[in-house]
C-alpha cells in the first residue's frame, strides 16, 4: 500500500491461520501428484526477500519513487503468476538518501539484519560505486538499474550485475552516428560532475570522432547546483550542438535557464532525457525545446507502434499515454529508466529458477546462473525491447530511442539496433573467486 508520498511499504506480509492451513492442505494434495513435489516444498518455504535500496530522499528522490512503483508492480505480476520457483517475493525497502556512504550501510543492513536474498534497485552511479564493496564483502548479489559504465568496466566485483538496462558507453556509441549526421559535428557537452557524468565526458568524444565529429568543450556542473546561468558563457560560439545530461531536482531550472540564455537563436540541442525526467515537457519556459531531440531508454509517451507487451507494462505500472501517473497529469514518471526495474526483477526470477535457488547458501549458484544468461526476448518480461547479456562483464545490451520534441510531446524518430552499442569487454568478472 502506498504512503502519502507515493512510496510502497512491502517490507511486511501477513498470513492468517486459515490461509496457512489451506496452503498446507493444498500442498499435501499436490504432493500426491507426480511432478509437484518440488513445487509444494517451495510453496511451504519462506518468501524470497529482495532488499530494495531506494533513493527515497536526496537528489535521486524522483527516480526512487517511480523505481519503487515499478518494482511493486513487477513483484505483484510475478507473485500473481506463482512467484519465483513457487515462492512469493517480498520487497524490503531502505532509503539510501542517494548517498554513497549510506548506500554501503544499507547493503550491510540487508545482508546482516534483514538477511535478504539479494540487493536490488540502485540508480545513481556514485551510490552504486560506494555500495558495491559491501556487496562483495557480504557475498550478496547486487542487481543495479543504474546505466553507468561502472559495472561493465569490471572495476567493481563479481557480485554486482546490471542486466536490465544498458550502460552509457553503449548508449553513446549507438547514438553518435545519428547525432553527427543529423544535429551537427561541433559539440559542447554539459554534464553532472560525478561518475555518471564522467561516463558521458569520457565516451562521447571518441564515439563522435569516429563519425567525423568533435567535442569542442566540456562543462561539468555539480548535480546539487540550483542555478546554471553562470556556466553558459563557457559554451563556444562555434558550437553546433549542445549535448546536455543534467540530473537532480533542479533539471527544470536548467532547461529554462538554457532557453532564456539563448532565446530563439540557439545551437541544436541533444539531451539525455535525464535533463527532463519527472518534468512536464509542457511546463512554462520549455517552449524553446520544440524541435530538439532526446535520448530515451523506454519512451515516455505512448507511441503508435507500441507492442502489446509495452501497453500492458504501462498499464501495470500506472502511467497514461503522456507518461504521467494515471489520474494525476502533474506526476510525471521517470519512464526512460524505471522499466529497468521491471526487467531486472524478471532476470532475477529467471536466474534463480535456473540455479534452483533455495536460500542464501545458493548465492554463488545464483551468480553463476546469471552469468550464464545470453539473451532476453522482447515481451511481457522485457517490454522495452530485446536484449543480449554478456556474463563476463555483467551487462546487457539493447536498443535506444531518439525522440523529437514535437507538439508538446516526445515522438520517437529513430531506434538503434543492439549491435550498434556492442563493444569489446574490458575484463572478465567470471575469473574472480566467489
Amino acid at each position: 500500500m502506498a504512503d502519502k508520498n507515493g512510496f510502497f511499504d512491502l517490507s511486511k506480509t501477513t498470513l492468517s491461520r486459515r490461509t496457512a492451513l489451506k496452503g498446507i492442505a493444498a500442498g499435501a494434495g499436490l504432493a500426491l501428484a507426480p511432478g509437484f513435489v518440488r513445487y509444494s516444498q517451495a510453496q511451504s518455504s519462506a518468501p524470497i526477500k529482495i532488499g530494495f535500496q531506494s533513493h527515497r530522499t536526496g537528489i535521486g528522490a524522483a527516480y526512487g519513487r517511480w523505481y519503487e512503483k515499478t518494482s511493486a508492480a513487477a513483484v505483484k505480476a510475478i507473485n500473481d503468476a506463482g512467484g519465483i520457483g513457487g515462492r512469493k517475493v517480498e520487497l524490503v525497502i531502505e532509503d539510501d538518501g542517494t548517498d554513497p556512504a549510506r548506500g554501503a550501510e544499507v547493503v550491510n543492513k540487508f545482508a546482516k539484519q534483514h538477511k535478504t536474498d539479494i540487493v536490488f534497485g540502485t540508480l545513481f552511479s556514485h551510490v552504486v560505486i560506494g555500495s558495491a564493496p559491501a556487496a562483495g564483502e557480504n557475498k550478496i548479489p547486487y542487481f543495479v538499474v543504474s546505466e553507468g559504465h561502472h559495472v561493465a568496466s569490471t572495476k567493481l566485483n563479481r557480485y554486482v550485475f546490471q542486466p536490465g538496462i544498458t550502460d552509457v558507453k553503449s548508449q553513446i556509441q549507438s547514438m553518435a552516428p545519428w547525432i553527427a549526421a543529423n544535429a551537427g559535428k561541433k559539440v559542447t557537452q554539459i554534464f553532472p560532475d560525478f561518475a555518471f557524468g564522467y561516463d558521458h565526458r569520457d565516451y562521447l568524444p571518441p564515439a563522435l570522432k569516429a563519425q567525423g565529429g568533435d567535442v569542442i568543450a566540456q562543462i561539468a556542473i555539480p548535480p546539487t547546483e540550483a542555478s546554471f546561468t553562470k556556466y553558459f558563457p563557457q559554451i563556444p560560439a562555434e558550437t553546433e550542438v549542445i549535448y546536455h545530461v543534467m540530473v537532480g531536482p533542479a533539471v527544470l531550472t536548467f532547461v529554462k535557464e538554457l532557453g532564456e540564455f539563448y532565446g530563439s537563436q540557439r545551437p541544436q540541442l541533444f539531451g539525455f532525457i535525464d535533463s527532463l525526467e519527472a518534468v512536464d515537457i509542457n511546463s512554462p519556459g520549455l517552449e524553446f525545446l520544440d524541435g530538439s531531440h532526446f535520448w530515451e531508454g523506454s519512451p515516455r509517451y505512448a507511441q503508435p507502434d507500441d507492442s502489446a507487451a509495452q501497453k500492458a507494462y504501462r498499464a501495470a505500472v500506472g502511467i497514461d499515454d503522456n507518461g504521467a501517473a494515471v489520474g494525476d497529469p502533474k506526476d510525471v514518471s521517470t519512464a526512460a529508466h524505471m522499466f529497468g526495474c521491471w526487467e531486472t526483477l524478471y532476470v532475477v526470477k529467471k536466474a534463480m529458477e535456473d540455479a534452483g535457488y533455495k536460500g542464501p547458501e545458493d548465492r554463488a549458484k545464483l551468480v553463476e546462473a546469471t552469468e550464464a544468461l545470453k539473451e532476453f526476448g522482447e515481451g511481457p518480461e522485457h517490454p522495452q525491447g530485446p536484449k543480449t547479456f554478456n556474463g563476463k562483464i555483467h551487462q546487457c545490451f539493447g536498443i535506444q530511442n531518439i525522440s523529437k520534441v514535437e507538439g508538446g510531446k516526445l515522438k520517437v524518430v529513430h531506434k538503434t539496433k543492439i549491435e550498434d552499442g556492442l563493444y569489446e569487454p574490458e575484463g572478465d568478472y567470471t575469473t574472480q573467486a566467489l
